[in-house]
């Protein structure tokens, strides 16, 4: 299986679209609704592929590690294909502090386009989503085996109205 997204069949939405609302849970079981933070703050949505492997751990450690920089500019959300149980473990084990949301129904996935379909996975993107409820900005790795640019992510949110 190649681990290049960029020829997949679904389309990322695009930069200006509503948000389309999604209603999942976290590793503690508790309800995340986007619908619930949108006029209030801006929100980060990490998409990726699976708990447990080596570049999603490494990526959500970073995410714990630099959360209050993060968080400064928006609710931090990260969105796999994993139950709440495997959240829960992961979570435990790699002592994460975000969200992690599970999306095992892939309605949330899908309905940004970010469905890997050779895998039945999510991609590595990232979607922030402005309080205006429309996607301010996307960006999809194009190899899900290599980590996202947090520096261009965190530039992004600096030039967001908070």
């Amino acid at each position: 299986m190649s681990t290049q997204t960029t020829s997949q069949e679904t389309t990322p939405i695009a930069v200006g679209a509503p948000a389309p609302d999604f209603t999942l849970q976290d590793q503690d079981g508790k309800d995340f609704r986007l619908a619930d933070h949108l006029g209030k703050k801006t929100v980060i949505l990490f998409f990726y592929p699976l708990d447990w492997s080596p570049t999603c751990s490494k990526e959500n450690a970073c995410f714990t590690q630099n959360l209050s920089r993060f968080s400064q500019h928006g609710e931090v959300a990260a969105v796999s294909v994993d139950s709440t149980y495997s959240h829960r473990a992961w979570a435990d084990k790699m002592g994460i502090k975000h969200r992690l949301l599970s999306d095992m129904h892939r309605r949330a996935t899908k309905a940004y386009g970010l469905l890997f379909s050779a895998a039945n996975i999510s991609q590595r993107a990232t979607v922030i989503i402005g309080r205006d409820g429309k996607v301010a900005w996307v960006k999809v790795e194009p190899d899900i085996t290599k980590e996202r640019d947090y520096k261009e992510v965190e530039a992004v949110l600096a030039k967001l109205p908070k």
